[in-house]
């Protein structure tokens, strides 16, 4: 398994939550915000979308499960009250490009775990989530991200 450690930067984010089991929700919950940001003509190449699960499904009951799907604005954009605001605190991640299918998303969230372990990586307490951009969504692939201590 192939990724790359990068520190991620704060963001400010606008996002659309999602409360219930994960899989196809999660989609609909991106597609609401990716609409939202079209109408502010925010959805371009340069875009950063990150879809974030908030809860680990193997200690949270599916219907509380929580997935925040999410858009970088910067700090002087106006954010109407049809989404929510946060701000993510960045800091360092181990990253892996893989394509964005099912399977392959699946997979290497199998395989991450157990390769940044093998490495004596430690994980933070910060969500993981999947990053992706304007470029990387036209060419079917998204960035796994995993938080990791030094």
């Amino acid at each position: 398994m192939h990724f790359t450690v990068q520190t991620l930067p704060k963001y400010r984010l606008a996002y659309v939550r999602q409360i219930g089991p994960y899989g196809p929700a999660n989609s609909q919950a991106m597609e609401k915000l990716k609409m939202w940001a079209k109408g502010k003509n925010w959805l371009h190449e340069s875009a950063v979308l990150l879809g974030i699960p908030q809860d680990n499904p193997a200690t949270t009951l599916p219907q509380n499960c929580r997935y925040d799907a999410c858009i970088v604005v910067s700090q002087d954009e106006p954010i109407d009250d049809s989404v929510c605001e946060a701000e993510f605190p960045g800091g360092k991640y181990a990253v892996c490009t893989v394509k964005h299918t099912s399977e392959d998303v699946r997979r290497a969230w199998a395989e991450l775990f157990p390769a940044l372990q093998v490495d004596g990586y430690q994980l933070d307490d910060k969500p993981v989530l999947e990053r992706y951009t304007g470029e990387m969504i036209h060419n079917d692939q998204c960035e796994l991200c995993v938080p990791i201590k030094f």
